[in-house]
């Protein structure tokens, strides 16, 4: 049992009969009345947000559950694969789970979290930046760069990202995975 103190973005709670993973809470404590805890919970099977006020000292069930480091291997019909970092044990893992798979690629390293009293799969987390080549991209004409212009590039997995100008096919891009946009050319 945790009290709203213990509030911390990423706690998974048990709540509804469900579990869900606090998103962003904030502790309010109005001039009349009493203190509360203002959340935004996201529901791990189904991905809904909803929002949440909970009195300040109230008991929640805290889900135990734990991270663990996986390499993606490959896709096939019925999902995807991935290896334990350190006991080389493969599972399978359906694509409702994985929050982002457009950007997986093989041999990315992942975290998977497993509630670990049930020892089901709860989510496939990716890096928050993923390193991608470029191509295709239109090529930038020389002089062009004062204005802040935008083209389209398509990566390796097939995703279209608004990247500058000076961007050619076969440069490499790092893209944050949440918003699905471009970050910096990588050199190298």
């Amino acid at each position: 049992m945790a009290t709203t103190a213990d509030f911390r973005n990423g706690l998974v709670i048990e709540f509804n009969n469900d579990l869900y993973v606090i998103v962003q809470f904030q502790h309010v404590k109005p001039g009349k009345g009493p203190a509360f805890v203002r959340t935004k919970l996201k529901n791990i099977k189904t991905g809904r947000v909803i929002d949440n006020t909970f009195n300040s000292g109230v008991k929640v069930n805290v889900a135990r559950v734990e991270r663990r480091p996986y390499q993606y291997l490959y896709k096939d019909d019925i999902g995807y694969y991935f290896m334990h970092l350190e006991t080389f044990e493969q599972i399978h893992v359906e694509e409702h789970v994985i929050d982002y798979p457009e950007f997986l690629l093989e041999g990315q390293n992942v975290e998977i979290v497993i509630h670990a009293d049930t020892d089901t799969i709860l989510s496939v987390e990716l890096p928050q930046f993923v390193t991608l080549e470029v191509t295709y991209s239109e090529p930038g004409l020389r002089g062009d760069t004062a204005t802040n212009t935008l083209k389209q590039a398509t990566t390796e997995n097939g995703l279209k990202v608004m990247v500058p100008l000076f961007v050619n096919t076969g440069d490499k891009i790092r893209v944050e995975v949440s918003s699905k946009a471009y970050i910096e050319r990588v050199k190298g």
